[in-house]
């Protein structure tokens, strides 16, 4: 069946992830013209007239003045846990700081300890709505990550908790095993022997489980330090999982330039990333994946340098965080707002970094995240009379539909 999408304000084609002084790329967003679908895929973005010439029998969607954009290609999500962490909240809004209320006994290991008594039922159950929340923001592939867990069972129930989420709705998940994501408390004083259970156990068992496609690691002062991290990644490299660091989120700390020397995938927060970190990052294929939404969460003054980056030719990638403790929101439209207001990056970069350069992040090479003939008819129709319009409108419900594979799963 064929489908052509007409009479749009705009069309974003969003040709790739942003990089340096390309802002001004015509294919960023056009006027006049249709898109094609068929079989899932994008066949042709070119002028309404025309298009319509050539696929007379197609099916056609009124976008009636809206914009159309690829869907949106959220990198980075650990949405898979059990409750949400509110009353933490109300103490940082009361000034306690994040690493203090974890020092209590709360942050990530008050979801593990909630986590654990969990089944993977239950997991799957209370994860369905969030997904949901995602799509209806126009999420349509999206990274999630264990982590939670903390011991191998207990990482494995996760990532088949995720398995089993991505056949139950629309969004094409990808999944990462995250165990090195703190030292759980039974493990505090032997922290290298936790390290040896990841490399030695549970790395083996998520590959053998064939359950997960990247291996994640919390490279922090506190948690898990160079030596350490970089032990962890190339065990998953051994495995057949391709490496993704937390990178220099609360305190610079070499993340981005372990990301480079190892090839990683991408190097993810870069709160307090050096220029050591931004030079390396732009001599390379790693991407920047920035996750505003956490730093203004946790009332942080100073956000990721996405113009330091983006003018030194680095591949930037925005990305939720959603998850219970730093990032509560599944909404990458509000990630873009903050891009633009705080970080310094234009409304056209900061669709691109939401859509290609999520793409870009997650190694996939099928043309998702852009409107490329070839690409997976996977498409957000907004109600903006300009992709521009999408961050502008802070907070506002302002997706019309969402398609995927050129089925509507969305309005």
């Amino acid at each position: 069946m064929q489908t052509l999408f007409v009479r749009a304000a705009e069309v974003a084609a969003c040709s790739g992830p942003p990089r340096q002084a390309e802002d001004a790329d015509p294919a960023a967003a056009r006027q006049g013209v249709a898109v094609a679908v068929e079989r899932g895929r994008i066949v042709e973005v070119g002028p309404e007239a025309e298009l319509r010439a050539r696929f007379p029998r197609a099916a056609e969607v009124d976008c009636a003045g809206g914009t159309l954009t690829p869907g949106l290609v959220d990198s980075h999500t650990h949405a898979v846990f059990g409750r949400w962490r509110t009353d933490e909240y109300a103490l940082r809004s009361q000034g306690v700081p994040y690493m203090e209320i974890a020092r209590r006994g709360g942050g990530i290991n008050a979801s593990v300890r909630d986590l654990r008594a969990r089944s993977e039922d239950e997991l799957v159950e209370l994860s369905l709505p969030r997904l949901r929340d995602l799509l209806a923001n126009g999420v349509t592939t999206a990274e999630v990550k264990s982590g939670y867990g903390l011991a191998t069972e207990d990482e494995l129930k996760t990532l088949r908790a995720i398995r089993r989420l991505a056949s139950l709705q629309p969004i094409e998940l990808i999944p990462t095993f995250l165990g090195a994501h703190e030292v759980p408390p039974e493990y505090r004083d032997r922290r290298d022997a936790y390290v040896e259970l990841l490399v030695e156990e549970m790395i083996p068992a998520v590959a053998e489980s064939g359950l997960a496609r990247f291996c994640d690691v919390f490279m922090e002062p506190g948690v898990f330090d160079r030596a350490q991290s970089e032990r962890i990644l190339r065990a998953g490299l051994d495995h057949g999982l391709r490496p993704k660091i937390h990178a220099d989120e609360l305190e610079g700390s070499g993340g981005a330039e372990l990301a480079v020397e190892l090839g990683a995938a991408s190097a993810d927060h870069l709160g307090d990333v050096s220029e050591a970190g931004i030079a390396a990052l732009a001599g390379s294929r790693t991407v920047a994946t920035l996750l505003p939404a956490t730093l203004f969460f946790l009332g942080r003054p100073n956000f990721a340098p996405a113009r330091a980056l983006l003018d030194a030719g680095a591949t930037v990638a925005l990305a939720t965080d959603f998850n219970p403790g730093s990032s509560p929101t599944p909404s990458l439209p509000f990630v873009m707002t903050a891009a633009c207001s705080r970080m310094g990056m234009s409304p056209a970069e900061a669709l691109r970094a939401a859509t290609a350069g999520g793409a870009a992040a997650l190694e996939l090479a099928d043309g998702r995240g852009t409107l490329a003939p070839g690409a997976p008819a996977d498409l957000v129709l907004w109600r903006c009379a300009s992709a521009g319009e999408i961050p502008y409108r802070l907070a506002a419900p302002v997706v019309a539909g969402v398609w995927k594979g050129g089925v509507r799963v969305v309005g």
